[in-house]
């Protein structure tokens, strides 16, 4: 009998151990399990720039949301935003493509806009600004285009 109290107590904390290590793999992977809490909305550009899906959305330098996904629509880059409930995008708002440090990752950058409307869920930001290609900068230099 006491063997197999012994057998139950490590099998409970195996148990126990199993469902922690999966709970912070899903918080360091900054994923949502049970569904996005917040309202969808969408911005179109001319390049991409190398965006992913779980790429940031900041306003202001604060990180406010996540690409929820990134697809071509009419030979341009859709991208879908999930942001959270409380905040509200004004409609002459300003998304833009920018990348951290010279050559790291990219995130997008919401410019707040000063208009009593508002973008509602599943709605559209109109002006947008797409990724700076560096690689393309760099050539036309070295090839006297600047």
């Amino acid at each position: 009998m006491k063997k197999f109290d012994l057998e139950l107590a490590v099998g409970f904390f195996m148990i126990i151990g199993i469902i922690c290590l999966g709970y912070l793999s899903i918080k360091l992977g900054k994923m949502e399990v049970f569904g996005d809490e917040g309202y969808e909305i969408h911005a179109i550009f001319s390049n991409s720039g190398g965006l992913k899906s779980g790429s940031s959305v900041v306003i202001a330098g604060v990180e406010v949301g996540r690409v929820k996904r990134v697809v071509l629509d009419d030979y341009q880059a859709k991208i879908f935003l999930n942001l959270p409930l409380n905040l509200k995008i004004q409609e002459d708002a300003i998304a833009s493509i920018k990348t951290k440090g010279l050559i790291g990752e990219k995130y997008v950058e919401i410019t707040p806009g000063g208009a009593d409307e508002l973008i509602k869920p599943g709605g559209r930001i109109r002006d947008t600004q797409s990724a700076i290609d560096i690689e393309e900068l760099i050539s036309n230099y070295v090839f006297g285009k600047i």
